[in-house]
């Protein structure tokens, strides 16, 4: 409770108005000091008249007081603190007075003052009266103080000032935002004041809190339906997730010719966002524009918004650079809407646009733009953003924040980093844990990772299915079967957790990799959905390995049907071909792809050097450092030529002569990335590179030497993992 209820007790028998002594009004109201008060721009110029009024012996009066008060608590040129000062000089406020100021505080940031001064003014003797009351409980309305409101609800019946049309909205409002629906109801029901305003009232708290049907009926009761009462119903059914029912509403307006404000287009667009429906949302953008209700920013945000998540980020893109007056939120659902859309370079480029700019990015910039940090590895920019964080956003305790940091550092290899930050977490929610737990697992530390979730268990979080993703990714890159094994059962017994296909996914990959196709294959038989295009190509992948040419033909059939242009599966089942030396099948395989007019995913390798993320595909040319790097290349294959490295030729996917399979093999990616990194990076420096695909075993062998011949540290994320290379040796022991 704000305040106790003795504090708010009328006193029975000492109410009265006290009299003023000013002079005729007709005197005052035109007087030329008191008309200079409407032309105050700021502080300066208030104090200036104030002391005209001085001067003229007007501060005696209680009138030009009262004007004086008004200005500095009501006008946005004033200031309330100098009311206040101003308010404490007067030996006797009379009604007016006590009721500006009361104002004055409901309209501020601090609302309870509007409550301590309504306390004051009773217990000075003022009476308050019909413009007193509506203030107070809009105060109540505020601070949801349910208790105080009660208590000013006596104070209405007891100065019988129930019947006035806006203390009885006041009190209905004032109730139903506090959720007191019932009393809101109550109060409604046995009034005869049931007017537009205190239905749309009633509307508002019902449709607010959920009840839409109640709501419903209230608006098709409603004598006169304004353009604020239909708002509360399509915020409402939106707020609800029944987003077609707001745009229905919306439609009704339309047909009702009402006006909609820029709170109802924002709601609506919102509406259009969550449903996907560009369809809609071009219709709401057609009327927006018909009606020229889009100049005002609120509305061109979520114009822009609507468009991202509804897939057109060209039109959302032309709207953003068509804004001339742009806020930080322009620049988050930019920025957003790339990044949700996997655009990670382009949602880099446009936050460092922003960052010239005269918009500062806030925490929701950074959580945007961090995800696309962990995609690229562009570690650089996510350091400094942890160090931009570390000093302007200490004290917001925003947990999703640092877990996006956790994850970032994971993601971008440094997984030291990542722990750094997790352990400096002052509190930590699930998502924390699994971003750590999830990171350890990526680098290949399964027992850190299958330790940190003895941990969470002993600290009282509860896992979910996230937590086992990671557990059993960190069981199948560890390769510890029977650890996996327990921890599968584990979620559906002890944690009553439903598999996913992900859990599944990663039971298969260790029992493929396990060559127990038998117990895969009965695991699959259990399963209550249908295996994806990653569980067959796991399989596949095993058959490869283990050599089962038969065995990988019927997985490749099931990959096939399910997925038949995934060029990734042909690509799989020629290598198991070439694996036995079944040259006739690859090139059929070949001929299969050509004619359906399919072709592999072209390997991708991104470094991050000085801040700038460099991607290089398989034999690329066109980077401007394009001739240093293949004389690296030379190099670094002239040096593990010598170190007695022999290149694996089983992985090409043709039947080439072998000299020609040992070229296509040095210009992988990786490669590449590696060798800009050597030329572009001091000695000693640790590279870090992302590949899209599966690094290959050649590159991986390759790439072990290379670690040891240029004494460098190379940490590589492929599609399924991190590698860190050191001293001729990788983290993953071979196994991956």
């Amino acid at each position: 409770m704000l305040l106790s209820p003795s504090s708010l007790a009328i006193p029975p028998s000492t109410l009265h108005v006290l009299p003023t002594s000013d002079p005729p009004y007709k005197l005052l109201q035109n007087h030329p000091s008191l008309a200079l008060l409407s032309k105050c721009r700021n502080i300066q110029d208030l104090k200036q008249v104030h002391s005209q009024i001085i001067k003229t012996g007007l501060h005696n009066t209680q009138f030009a007081l009262s004007k004086l008060i008004e200005f500095c608590a009501i006008s946005p040129f004033g200031d309330l603190n100098y009311a206040l000062l101003v308010f404490e000089t007067i030996e006797e406020p009379n009604q007016v007075i006590w009721n500006t100021i009361i104002r004055g505080h409901s309209l501020s940031s601090s609302p309870i003052l509007a409550i301590e001064f309504y306390i004051r003014m009773i217990l000075s003797g003022v009476v308050p009266n019909y413009y007193t009351l509506p203030f107070i409980l809009k105060s109540c309305a505020k601070l949801a103080a349910t208790i105080e409101g009660k208590q000013i609800h006596t104070h209405v019946l007891k100065l019988g000032l129930g019947s006035d049309a806006f203390v009885h909205t006041s009190l209905i409002n004032m109730y139903a935002q506090n959720g007191e629906l019932e009393s809101a109801r109550l109060v409604f029901d046995k009034s005869i004041l049931r007017d537009a305003v205190s239905y749309t009232a009633l509307i508002t708290g019902f449709a607010s809190r959920g009840y839409l049907d109640e709501a419903r009926k209230l608006f098709d009761e409603i004598p006169v339906r304004d353009v604020v009462s239909w708002n509360a119903m399509i915020y409402g059914y939106a707020q609800s997730g029944r987003y077609q029912e707001a745009l229905e509403v919306f439609q009704e307006t339309c047909n009702e010719n009402v006006v909609p404000n820029e709170s109802t287009m924002v709601t609506v667009l919102s509406a259009c966002a969550h449903l996907g429906s560009l369809e809609l949302g071009n219709w709401v953008h057609s009327w927006i524009e018909e009606h020229r209700l889009g100049t005002n920013l609120h509305t061109v945000n979520a114009l822009i918004d609507m468009y991202s998540k509804c897939g057109d980020l060209e039109k959302a893109r032309e709207l953003f650079d068509s804004t001339e007056q742009r806020d930080v939120i322009s620049w988050n659902i930019m920025i957003g809407g790339y990044t949700r859309m996997s655009y990670y370079k382009e949602a880099l480029m446009l936050f460092r646009q922003m960052l010239p700019s005269d918009v500062e990015p806030n925490d929701v910039t950074f959580l945007s733009i961090l995800p696309t940090c962990a995609y690229l590895g562009a570690i650089d920019l996510g350091k400094w953003i942890h160090a931009y964080i570390d000093k302007n956003f200490q004290k917001l305790n925003n947990i999703s924040l640092w877990t996006s940091l956790v994850d970032m550092y994971a993601k971008c290899g440094n997984i030291e980093a990542a722990a750094q930050v997790f352990d400096t977490m002052s509190s930590k929610s699930l998502a924390s844990w699994n971003a750590m737990i999830c990171g350890l697992g990526m680098h290949g530390n399964a027992d850190k990772a299958l330790e940190l979730f003895s941990r969470m268990i002993s600290e009282g979080f509860k896992p979910d299915d996230i937590t086992f993703v990671g557990i059993l990714s960190a069981c199948n890159h560890a390769g510890f079967l029977d650890l996996g094994r327990q921890y599968f059962t584990s979620m559906i017994q002890d944690y009553k957790i439903s598999p996913k296909l992900q859990h599944y996914g990663c039971m298969i990959d260790l029992l493929g990799h396990a060559g127990l196709f038998d117990e895969a294959e009965a695991l699959i038989g259990t399963m209550e959905m249908k295996p994806d295009g990653a569980i067959w190509t796991s399989l596949l992948g095993a058959c490869r390995v283990h050599g089962h040419v038969e065995l990988g033909e019927s997985y490749a059939k099931n990959l096939f049907e399910l997925e038949p242009e995934n060029a990734g599966a042909y690509v799989l089942l020629s290598n198991i071909y070439a694996g036995v030396g079944r040259w006739d099948d690859v090139a059929r395989i070949r001929t299969r792809l050509n004619d359906k007019g399919m072709k592999k995913v072209p390997g991708c390798s991104s470094i991050e050097v000085d801040s700038v993320v460099h991607e290089f595909l398989v034999g690329d040319k066109v980077h401007p450092q394009c001739k240093q790097i293949f004389e690296m290349l030379d190099e670094m294959d002239t040096l593990l030529e010598k170190s007695g490295f022999v290149p694996d030729t089983s992985e090409v996917l043709y039947d080439m002569d072998e000299e020609w399979k040992e070229g296509a093999l040095s210009h992988h990616s990786e490669k590449l990335a590696i060798a800009f990194g050597l030329i572009s990076t001091k000695p000693g420096t640790t590279i870090r590179i992302v590949k899209n695909l599966r690094v290959c075993g050649n590159c991986h062998s390759a790439t072990k030497l290379i670690s040891k011949i240029f004494n460098r540290e190379i940490i590589a994320r492929d599609r399924n993992r991190f590698h860190h290379f050191k001293d001729g040796s990788c983290s993953c022991n071979d196994y991956w």
